[in-house]
């Protein structure tokens, strides 16, 4: 990547970023956000350098990262976004006096969907919870590693009788197997499923599925 001096200092700062941010243990993308500028900035300088192959390398990049991005952005995890559409739906119906209360309870790794940003509507919603521990306690454990650690038991715990129970359930595919005696045992019945990658990894499933409690 060619650099003329006078932008040596963003430079810097962009490798200085993407170095420290590679050391965390925890990496999101959104984290350089802030210096993809700053790389826009190289990337066309280089472009513009070009004596030959100009327009061949142009059109190659355009390409190459055309299907990538169509892929990642309209199919790719696309599940989460479909689910909170469909929860938007629901309450939409709710506030239909011969309707009772909608609530959702998300038994998914911790933020992975959308809230109230997406949904625009007062229903009761819960998720796993996994905030950091600030109290310095080597052995702190979040909601959402209990949960996952043992579905069932915290499922028992959580709701000790029916009155409480959500209405809704929403959780990745390879859940479902384990969590199946207390979804029959409290009348629950998957009425939708969404799509979500075609490379499930762990606890993120391919599909996503919707139960609903039949009263």
């Amino acid at each position: 990547m060619l650099a003329p001096k006078r932008y040596r200092i963003l430079l810097a700062a962009v490798i200085w970023t993407v170095l420290v941010y590679s050391l965390l243990s925890h990496k999101e993308f959104r984290f350089i956000y802030p210096v993809l500028s700053f790389c826009m900035v190289f990337c066309g300088y280089s472009l513009a350098s070009l004596k030959t192959w100009k327009k061949p390398a142009v059109c190659f990049l355009v390409l190459s990262n055309l299907l990538p991005a169509l892929y990642t952005g309209l199919i790719h995890q696309r599940g989460t976004l479909d689910v909170m559409n469909h929860i938007q739906q629901l309450c939409k119906e709710s506030n239909s006096p011969t309707n009772t209360e909608v609530s959702v309870f998300f038994l998914m790794p911790c933020h992975s969907t959308p809230f109230y940003s997406h949904v625009h509507c007062p229903i009761t919603m819960q998720f796993l919870q996994c905030p950091p521990d600030l109290t310095g306690n080597k052995s702190y454990i979040d909601e959402a590693e209990i949960f996952f650690s043992d579905p069932v038991r915290w499922l028992e715990a959580h709701f000790p009788n029916q009155t409480v129970l959500s209405t809704h359930l929403v959780f990745f595919e390879v859940l479902e197997k384990e969590i199946s005696p207390f979804l029959e045992r409290n009348s629950y019945v998957k009425t939708s499923e969404f799509f979500h990658t075609h490379v499930p990894e762990g606890r993120v499933g391919r599909n996503i599925y919707l139960y609903e409690r039949q009263t």
